[in-house]
């Protein structure tokens, strides 16, 4: 009877230690990654397209990246941008504290892109309800960009200048605009109160210390624009 009962018991176990590896399958099924164009499946570190008119961001395998990198791509009227993935600290960017007043940013962080749709350089600052759009005039960005052409080879829709000054900081990147929606996303889910609590602002510098390492070290002078991929010219209206 004991034996019995060891043979009972162990074939449950059997069935648990079965079940449990089929959920752990199961699980590890949906929290993999698909390409949102293909469906193939795509590793967590990967690229990703933009949807110019939406401004959203999906996630691209291999060969589909491999498609749309290149300018011809995207479709009619370019409906798909690849997402670059050179991130820049420019370290002689030229930018007082009079020429950011006439930028009326009301915060301390910001980022600039050239839109397609909009036809101009705009201005969004990350806040607690999320991207948030600030006006531009065509003449505060020509302040800005006159001391800085390193501007004038943003490429189009998918790359942006990021400032931050908060607290402080005087740090200028040129990056991919998927990291400053990542940015954005930090600061909507995890703000409280007026001033946003500890917890945010060390998130918010660990944010920019992580960016910081996968930059490459650039100044004005030391980008050359024939190496850059370009599409509209980077000017506000």
């Amino acid at each position: 009877m004991a034996a019995k009962t060891d043979t009972l018991a162990t074939s449950r176990l059997r069935q648990v230690a079965r079940r449990s590896a089929e959920e752990v399958a199961r699980v590890a099924e949906v929290a993999e990654e698909h390409c949102e164009l293909c469906g193939e499946r795509i590793p967590s570190e990967h690229r990703h397209l933009l949807e110019v008119e939406t401004r959203e961001l999906m996630c691209a395998c291999r060969a589909c990246k491999i498609l749309f990198d290149r300018p011809a791509a995207g479709g009619a009227g370019g409906h798909y941008r690849l997402v670059p993935d050179r991130r820049l600290a420019i370290e002689d960017f030229e930018l007082d504290d009079v020429t950011w007043a006439n930028l009326r940013i009301p915060v301390e962080m910001a980022f600039f892109f050239y839109s397609t749709p909009a036809q101009r350089v705009v201005a969004f600052y990350p806040s607690p309800m999320g991207a948030t759009e600030s006006l531009l005039e065509l003449e505060s960005w020509e302040e800005l960009e006159r001391p800085n052409p390193v501007l004038r080879c943003m490429e189009g829709d998918v790359e942006a200048l990021l400032v931050n000054r908060a607290r402080g900081a005087r740090a200028h990147f040129l990056v991919p605009i998927e990291d400053c929606y990542d940015l954005v996303g930090l600061i909507r889910t995890k703000w409280h109160g007026l001033a946003g609590g500890g917890e945010v602002w060390r998130q918010i510098d660990a944010f920019f210390e992580r960016l910081a390492g996968r930059c490459t070290t650039a100044t004005n002078t030391s980008v050359k624009e024939e190496t850059w991929q370009t599409s509209e010219p980077a000017r506000a209206t």
